[in-house]
């Protein structure tokens, strides 16, 4: 590959230049370098106020209260603590029941599937054919035992947005607990805490143009909601979360995310006349299926299948665009796109199927050299 094009947004962004400046200031000697926990002197005191000063600023993009607010090294990270740490409070009041969909984020899957080692069971709803999960399926599901819903906003294959007010207004009626996975839709979708409903909220720094290695956790303060620890030693970010705060990674989050949310309007447009661009381009291809339901996605991300070919064979083939074929974190796996199956598209379907994501850097020149690059690879291939 000699640069070719990104359109794996979705997978990771690149760290916006203003974000890595603010970033600077606080590593070396002369800036806030210190640990947010040394009590003892001015440079643990300048650090500890850019910590905070970042926590009231993402909480105020969430309208949240800064005390709603935990560290994380990532949406990973949130998702489990946000399910595992509900242990003590399952076995306390006897609810050991979890709701969560097939298509989720492995961090939850993993993690629900984790929890069942512990005693509790899971429901995995079935998606409808464009990937989302209705109010009406989570109503079905909730017993009295039923613990926490857990659903993600934006699916990371698929774009689909599923209703997570709705769900979450459900949820409370019920007396129910509501997580969501937000790492696609933050800095994508209009996010208010308040309006949304939902008590825990998960995101990440690498999806919005942040650092890796940095995540929040939303926690809703309310009587009763204490999360289990996961991480030990210090009892930082209220017991919740211990560990050294890395100060560079949190004012870094905190800038990508004001800038997504500055952008978003603008952003959104540009990016939905992209995506319909890229798309007309692959309608002129025969045997070509767009898996993302169009009217109830983001346009960031549209999933698409090739007839007729190896998904894999056209990934290496298309040396000149950099994409995936589903999630980053399944790479590894050999197997059919957990989410493509789970909406029911057939296995041979699944494999011949890639997700395109665009982003704050992709060009109009982009997409249209992406589609004639496909056009050209796919022909050869099915010759």
């Amino acid at each position: 590959m000699n640069n070719p094009i990104f359109l794996d947004y979705a997978a990771s962004t690149p760290t916006d230049p203003l974000v890595a400046e603010v970033m600077q200031q606080h590593l070396c000697l002369g800036g806030n370098f210190a640990n947010p926990a040394s009590r003892g002197h001015v440079y643990g005191w300048q650090a500890d106020e850019a910590v905070e000063t970042a926590r009231a600023e993402l909480a105020a993009t969430l309208n949240a209260d800064p005390r709603e607010i935990v560290w994380t090294s990532g949406a990973t990270e949130s998702d489990n603590l946000a399910v595992k740490g509900l242990i003590s409070r399952g076995l306390r009041l006897g609810r050991k029941h979890i709701v969560t969909s097939a298509i989720e984020h492995k961090a939850v899957l993993d993690t629900c599937a984790w929890m069942e080692t512990q005693g509790f069971s899971v429901t995995y709803l079935k998606p409808n054919k464009q990937g989302v999960i209705t109010p009406e399926d989570v109503a079905s599901v909730i017993r009295g035992d039923t613990l926490v819903v857990s659903l993600m906003q934006v699916n990371n294959e698929l774009g689909s947005i599923t209703d997570l007010g709705r769900i979450a207004a459900i949820c409370r009626e019920r007396g129910v607990l509501s997580h969501t996975d937000a790492a696609q839709s933050f800095g994508k979708l209009p996010l208010d805490v308040q309006a949304l409903g939902v008590d825990m909220l998960s995101l990440s720094g690498h999806k919005i143009y942040g650092p890796k290695g940095i995540g929040a956790l939303f926690v809703r303060r309310q009587e009763g909601l204490v999360l289990d620890p996961q991480i030990h030693g210090g009892g930082h970010e209220m017991g919740m979360r211990s560990g050294t705060l890395p100060t560079h990674q949190i004012v870094g989050l905190t800038a990508a995310a004001k800038l997504m949310q500055q952008q978003m309007c603008d952003e959104t447009q540009r990016i939905t006349m992209l995506r319909d661009r890229f798309v007309s381009h692959l309608q002129q291809i025969p045997d070509v299926r767009v898996n993302t339901p169009l009217t109830q996605s983001i346009p960031h991300i549209v999933n698409v299948a090739f007839a007729g070919v190896d998904g894999e064979t056209l990934l290496l083939a298309l040396n000149h665009v950099a994409i995936s074929t589903g999630s980053a974190c399944n790479s590894a796996s050999v197997e059919p796109s957990h989410v493509l199956t789970g909406i029911g598209m057939p296995r041979e379907l699944a494999d011949a199927s890639l997700r395109f994501s665009f982003g704050r850097y992709t060009q109009v020149t982009d997409v249209d050299s992406a589609g004639s690059h496909i056009a050209d690879v796919l022909g050869r291939l099915r010759q």
